[in-house]
């Protein structure tokens, strides 16, 4: 019996060696911008990019701010949820240690940042793509000096990963004559530097183990309430929207070469463009009354370009599209993580609890 049990064990300890032993939880990284930070730009001090004020995060946890670009989650964060993954704190964070990272993984996410290093320069302080890239590869540091090379390969390779970046790109670089960008480039040759940019990048995660990856494709941003104040009838610029299609097209046929090209990636692009135009252009067949304006803002003096404790609420969030000038609302956003999550038929990953309900919409404060 005792060289059975023995046998038993001395197996038990070679497939853990074969296997790498890593009995690891699927965690998410998140590479992003405004839309999808949790918090990394509150630890900026000296960016122009922060939602560090009332009335940023209202419908989320304690209503006190936590570094969301909106009253309360991101697409990010659902998306997350309905596929049983834990929200992955800001790298930012101080209680960041090597167990959370292995429990919950990072969201690298930054307020103005872009593809591009150069985009969203004027917000001085924050994370372009390759910064954030850049971090992870410090992270993964940490992690194999906490649990070694081998397990920690197959601790990211299984781990799952979202990028998000690209509207600062246009809004902040390319449609702004302060940038040199915008006179280098015609609208087609900058959608395509982005695309190699973005090719080398993707890449780049492929190498650090990203082996399953979504990037989010971009909205109409052209209409954008801080777009819109750029037309006189407060209209939505067709130029811009377009570019955001041209991004879609492109950046959707560069995950399929990438899938088929890298060995084991399944990478994917997660288009939302169509049902978010709907949901513009139509406010009222899915439950809004405003898709032009933001909820919180300053009244007539446009635009506020970010919601501070001065600015007047609107009655009720939840028929709101946009929360301010730039960034959805609570509500829009769970309209486009779910026309993703249907797209895709995310397969639960953990077995955790149960995901994390809509927020109670409170009343607005009054003044």
């Amino acid at each position: 019996m005792k060289s059975e049990v023995a046998l038993t064990a001395l197996v038990v300890i070679i497939l853990g060696v074969v296997t790498g032993g890593c009995q690891c939880k699927i965690v998410q990284f998140i590479f992003g911008d405004s839309l999808s930070d949790v918090g990394n730009n509150m630890y900026l001090t000296r960016s122009l990019a922060q939602a560090s004020l009332p009335w940023y995060g209202i419908d989320y946890g304690s209503g006190l701010p936590n570094g969301r670009f909106t009253n309360g989650r991101t697409v990010a964060d659902i998306i997350g949820d309905s596929a049983g993954l834990p929200r992955p704190p800001a790298f930012m964070d101080p209680s960041l240690t090597e167990d959370v990272i292995l429990q919950s993984g990072v969201n690298f996410a930054s307020g103005g940042g872009g593809i591009l290093n150069e985009s969203g320069g004027y917000f001085i302080q924050r994370f372009s793509l390759y910064k954030q890239i850049d971090l992870f590869m410090g992270v993964q540091q940490l992690i194999q000096n906490q649990i070694g090379q081998q397990k920690a390969q197959q601790f990211f390779q299984q781990a799952k990963y979202v990028v998000a970046l690209g509207s600062n790109d246009f809004i902040n670089n390319y449609l702004m004559p302060v940038y040199s960008d915008s006179w280098k480039f015609t609208d087609e040759s900058f959608v395509s530097y982005l695309m190699e940019t973005m090719r080398d990048q993707l890449k780049l995660l492929h190498k650090l183990g990203a082996r399953q990856l979504m990037v989010f494709g971009l909205g109409p941003m052209g209409c954008i309430p801080l777009q819109r104040v750029l037309s006189t009838s407060g209209a939505c610029q067709e130029r811009t929207n377009q570019l955001a299609q041209s991004f879609n097209k492109a950046a959707g046929n560069l995950l399929d070469n990438l899938s088929g090209q890298l060995p084991n990636a399944t990478f994917r692009f997660g288009d939302a463009y169509d049902v978010v135009n709907d949901v513009i252009t139509n406010p009222g067949k899915y439950g809004f009354n405003n898709s032009d304006s933001p909820c919180c803002s300053f009244g007539r003096i446009r635009p506020a370009l970010t919601c501070v404790p001065a600015s007047t609420l609107c009655k009720d969030r939840s028929k709101y599209v946009f929360w301010d000038e730039y960034h959805p609302s609570d509500k829009a956003n769970e309209l486009v993580a779910n026309e993703l999550v249907k797209k895709f038929g995310f397969l639960t990953s953990n077995q955790t609890d149960a995901p994390s309900p809509a927020p109670a919409v409170a009343p607005s404060p009054q003044g």
